[in-house]
Order: structure tokens, then sequence, then C-alpha cells
């Protein structure tokens, strides 16, 4: 019997409907599957940025080295260039970026600075030189000269070091620590900063 014959006939076309049907079912079911799947994966964004020469990898709760210095040369020049015109954009700007645990506490050092730097008319700028990364503790240490200035007086020029720790939180960079230091000395990490 030729099968072109076969589906021609009631029994051909219902045998065919039922196949169909278990196809259809099969189909579906793999569909769910496979979408179920997907929304299981943790998807990794590779963005360039400008400051940047190659690509970086953030995922939802991590980043890339290459990503972490950034934003740690970022904060850094932040903190290190400020005038008295300055001050309420740096406190904005750095505000969004901190930890929980960190925000009041530096808000209100950067507040009391800000308010001596006004008083004083003093200008602050930061000029990086070294940006190094410690693995062990997933700290960016970002030394350079930082140099201030006032009415009057000769500039004082020192090397300063920022020490931050740049962890994400659903793709955000948040600081959960900062520490700034005259000088390049690497100072020993605490299990109370970890």
């Amino acid at each position: 019997m030729n099968l072109q014959e076969f589906l021609r006939t009631w029994r051909g076309t219902t045998l065919e409907n039922r196949i169909s049907r278990i196809v259809l079912v099969l189909l579906a079911t793999a569909v769910l599957l496979l979408t179920m799947q997907v929304n299981r994966i943790e998807r990794t964004v590779v963005l360039v940025p400008p400051a940047l020469s190659g690509p970086v990898d953030l995922a939802r709760n991590s980043a890339s080295r290459e990503a972490q210095e950034a934003w740690a040369l970022y904060v850094a020049e932040l903190l290190g260039n400020v005038t008295p015109s300055t001050g309420d954009f740096l406190m904005q700007t750095l505000e969004p970026l901190l930890a929980n645990n960190l925000r009041r506490q530096v808000m209100e050092v950067i507040a009391d600075q800000l308010e001596e730097i006004r008083r004083e008319r003093v200008s602050m700028r930061f000029e990086p030189r070294e940006v190094s990364y410690d693995e062990a503790t997933r700290t960016v240490r970002v030394t350079g000269e930082h140099i201030t200035e006032g009415p009057g007086a000769k500039p004082v020029r020192q090397l300063r070091t920022f020490e931050l720790r740049v962890d994400y939180d659903n793709y955000r960079p948040l600081v959960t620590h900062l520490d700034a230091y005259n000088g390049e000395k690497k100072k020993e990490s605490t299990d109370a900063d970890r």
C-alpha cells in the first residue's frame, strides 16, 4: 500500500491527526522546558566603557578586575579633586555609590572636610599615577600625587593612596571599603574591613 493513498483514507487522516497531537504536545513541552532553562541562566553583559581599552565582564553580582579598577579610579578622582564649589556635586555623585554600611560614616566625614575646605578656601587636586589590584582581598589601590592649594600659600604636594573595594549588586557598583592615606605603603587589611 502506498503512503499517499493511505493518508487519503479516513483511517490515515485520523492516524495523522493523532501523531500530530503527540508531536504538538512534545514541542510545547520542549518550549516550556527551554523557557524555564533560559530564565535560570544569569546573563553576563560585556561592556566597553570609554575609559578602558578592552571589554569588561559585568554580571549581576560581580565584575571583572578591569571594571573594579575603573570604578575605583573614578571614585578616587572624585574624592581627590575638590574645590569649595564642587563639594555638593561630590556628595550627590558619591552617595549612591557607597554601600549602606559605609554611607552615613563617609558622608559625615566628607561633609566635615567640605566645611573646612570652604572655610579655608582650599582646592585639592589628585593626579593618579598607579592603579594596583590585590587579588586576595579584591582591593584596588589608586596612588598618585595629591596637591593642596590655598590663597597665599605654596601648593603642598604629597603622595596619596585611595584604597577601595568595589562589589556589585544587581549590576550596580557599590563601594564596600574606602580608605585614604598618605604614601603608597600597602596597609594590612583587618577582618573588620573585609
